[in-house]
């Protein structure tokens, strides 16, 4: 992937490949990243992630608010930097949302708290901020709430052609084009699936995700989500009779 010409602008709708530092405005503490090297020297590195640049769709909503503003007015290619005020980002810090909660309720779903610790307690994500003999406090904000963010990042690309599109939108919301194929005409978007897709919870969800993106990006087409299941052959080539068309399993939303 290489860097194009900073002429080039992005817009709101546009599809982009972006790498990035996140860091907290105040201490410059570096929180986030798209660079491995990075994340291991300060000591974030998650075996988990994979480190590349990140699909976006601008103005898509999937990052802070101030970030998705800045991409807006970006060029290509061109290192931006940009501090961003809480409002914008994670929102202000609620005291209300900093709880005490009993530590046996931990001990009923086999949970030790520690500090640091993210836990889901009722449907509710928070951080473990303290731990005493009895009691565990709990932060119920969003991460980083009430802190200012600073961003720098360059968008390396604009993803053009349709079909390039509709795998970047794949890569964004399920995390991987590896087996997906896709055909866009006529007012459609033909999706073929791989063989995990059939069997993975995650795509259950993540399968209206990627229609109601590819309809930000292509307006009000038809999208058909298309399983396929292939003839085997038993017998040698030369003996078995000819093959029908293959079997496609069609999901049109």
């Amino acid at each position: 992937m290489t860097k194009e010409s900073s002429t080039v602008k992005v817009s709101k709708g546009d599809i982009v490949h972006v790498e990035y530092n996140a860091y907290l405005a105040e201490g410059g503490m570096l929180f986030d990243t798209t660079n491995a090297d990075k994340a291991k020297e300060a000591e974030i590195f998650n075996e988990n992630l994979t480190y590349k640049p990140l699909p976006l769709l601008v103005g898509g909503g999937r990052v802070f608010p101030g970030l998705d503003e800045a991409l807006a007015e970006a060029k290509v290619g061109e290192l931006t930097t940009v501090e961003i005020p809480a409002e914008k980002a994670a929102g202000a810090r609620d005291p209300k949302l900093v709880e005490n909660i009993a530590l046996r309720e931990f001990f009923r779903q086999e949970i030790r708290p520690e500090i640091g610790m993210e836990v889901n307690m009722k449907n509710r994500v928070g951080t473990v901020v303290a731990v005493t003999n009895r009691m565990v406090r709990v932060d119920f904000n969003r991460r980083f709430a009430g802190a200012a963010l600073k961003y720098e990042f360059t968008v390396l690309d604009k993803v053009e052609g349709d079909e390039a599109k509709v795998m970047a939108i794949c890569e964004m919301d399920y995390g991987t084009v590896e087996g997906f194929r896709a055909t866009v005409a006529d007012g459609k978007v033909v999706l073929y699936l791989p063989d995990v897709c059939k069997y993975d919870q995650k795509w259950l969800l993540t399968k209206y995700k990627i229609v109601a993106d590819l309809r930000e990006v292509f307006g009000a087409v038809t999208v058909e989500l298309v399983e396929e299941y292939l003839k085997k052959e038993d017998k040698p080539a030369e003996e078995a009779p000819a093959a029908p068309a293959d079997e496609k399993a069609p999901e049109e939303l």
